[in-house]
């Protein structure tokens, strides 16, 4: 029985093949493998809070359940941006690599933890879509939209619980390489 590639694996290996050196194509571009390091740092901060928002058990079954769902889709955005790494032979970060660090309370209560994810998919969001306008590679352009949307999604849910208003702005605004990571930088230390 033929094995079926799981989604996680599938975009994984749809952006490996997209970045992957070629005979024809070179080396994948400056900015595509700049893009993928920042996305890499991004879905690590964003599994972090997903993980302490969880364990800061704040929130009822059905809200929980979408939390371990965001979780789960940020572990699969990290596969499919860490493989544009290992696939052109570079090695991306990991969640030992970064020391991440929260405004205080954040996690006090349901409402912290509401308004720090909107921030936080809100930077997530703007720095797909920055990726999407700046990435050479046209094969990479698809998949970072498809996650685009999906921290969109998460965007809404929090926007909900923090403003009771789901829909954001009509337009996301997209992040440079340079204010993403200046907005990342927030969170580290």
């Amino acid at each position: 029985m033929p094995r079926q590639l799981s989604r996680t694996a599938f975009l994984a290996t749809a952006l490996v093949a997209a970045s992957a050196p070629t005979a024809f194509a070179g080396a994948p571009a400056d900015i595509d493998l700049a893009s993928a390091r920042l996305l890499v740092a991004v879905e690590l901060l964003l599994a972090d809070f997903y993980g302490r928002a969880l364990r800061a058990d704040r929130f009822g079954v059905p809200a929980r359940d979408g939390l371990r769902r965001a979780l789960f889709n940020e572990r699969e955005h990290l596969a499919a941006v860490s493989g544009v790494l290992t696939g052109a032979g570079e090695v991306p970060a990991t969640a030992e690599d970064i020391d991440f660090s929260y405004p205080a309370r954040t996690f006090d209560a349901r409402g912290d933890i509401a308004r720090a994810g909107v921030n936080l998919e809100r930077l997530a969001l703007g720095a797909y879509l920055g990726a999407v306008a700046a990435v050479q590679s046209p094969a990479l352009k698809l998949p970072l939209a498809q996650i685009a949307a999906c921290e969109a999604r998460h965007l809404t849910v929090f926007a909900a619980e923090a403003t009771g208003h789901a829909l954001d702005n009509s337009f996301g605004d997209a992040l440079s390489i340079d204010e993403a990571s200046n907005a990342l930088g927030a969170y580290t230390s």
